[in-house]
């Protein structure tokens, strides 16, 4: 499995996503880093590393998510390619299970479950995600599988036929492959919580008019209508990791016209429980967590945070 990590001025966190990429289990695995130009000692972290899995590219200039995905992608040499974000953590038996689900079902790319952390190694939210035929379904509208670009692992062959990452997305990149995937074959999946994905101020989910923009163009560029109930309620949840409450009520408002009236009271009547409980709000557009679920990622995120 080739492993691609695009990376920009995130040192500190690059070091823990490294760590769990590198101590993935029962597979081959090489590890490109493709650095956006990063001016802080991120260099010096890759160079000091002595590990001969990874190898790094630089940019001298940033050329955005896409540009530096493709890049990595076409630097591998592995049958299998999988991205992940510098931020977020893999659970050490992730690829392995990932890739026995595709083997097993024979199918050319595969994606598992996931939880949201925080600045720490918290699980603050998570559920199982739907099954490969609800995926599919779903696909087309809004983007259904969990944890952005760092869940799928995809057969490079399949992947050079798909066609690279659109450049012109930035926030919407992935979902807009994972529907050319999908037109050409349904995923398998391993479910469960192997994936966590950090909520942090700098996400690149707070971009609010860039994820409408990109919504707007994968409608065009796949003659489909997005679920914008459903994104709206997902842009309000990033409205309030970072505290933009008036900004988040917009996003609500839009979400209860665009048919999702029912899910917003939800929502809101959960939020306002756990602020009476002195809980932070709701951490995910669902509201609702899966205690084992939590407790499965849980386990392998304290032996992460261990190894460090």
């Amino acid at each position: 499995v080739s492993v691609v990590v695009p990376t920009r001025n995130r040192r500190r966190l690059l070091a823990v996503t490294l760590r769990g990429v590198l101590r993935q289990t029962g597979v081959d695995l090489e590890v490109i880093v493709v650095d956006e130009a990063s001016t802080d000692d991120t260099p010096a972290l890759l160079a000091g590393l002595g590990d001969p899995r990874v190898r790094t590219v630089r940019h001298e200039t940033p050329r955005g998510v896409s540009t530096a995905r493709n890049r990595g992608a076409a630097e591998a040499h592995g049958d299998w390619v999988a991205f992940t974000d510098d931020d977020d953590l893999w659970a050490p038996d992730k690829l392995a299970r990932q890739l026995q689900a595709a083997q097993a079902a024979g199918r050319d790319w595969s994606y598992t479950g996931s939880v949201n952390i925080g600045e720490g190694f918290g699980v603050v939210h998570g559920l199982p995600p739907p099954p490969p035929e609800e995926v599919v379904a779903a696909l087309p509208h809004y983007n259904a599988i969990p944890g952005g670009g760092s869940n799928v692992v995809v057969r490079r062959e399949a992947l050079r036929r798909a066609g690279p990452f659109d450049t012109r997305l930035r926030n919407t990149e992935d979902w807009e492959l994972w529907i050319r995937l999908a037109k050409a074959g349904p995923p398998a999946w391993a479910c469960s919580p192997l994936l966590a994905y950090r909520v942090h101020g700098s996400n690149s989910s707070l971009d609010i008019a860039e994820i409408l923009r990109g919504a707007r163009l994968i409608e065009e560029l796949h003659r489909t209508t997005a679920d914008w109930g459903r994104l709206h309620r997902w842009l309000a949840e990033s409205c309030l990791r970072t505290g933009q409450r008036r900004a988040a009520l917009s996003q609500f408002a839009c979400a209860a016209l665009h048919g999702q009236a029912r899910a917003v009271a939800g929502d809101l009547m959960l939020i306002a429980r756990r602020r009476l409980r002195r809980r932070s709000p709701v951490p995910g557009p669902a509201g609702h967590s899966n205690p084992t679920w939590i407790e499965q990622a849980a386990s392998w995120l304290r032996e992460l945070e261990r190894a460090g």
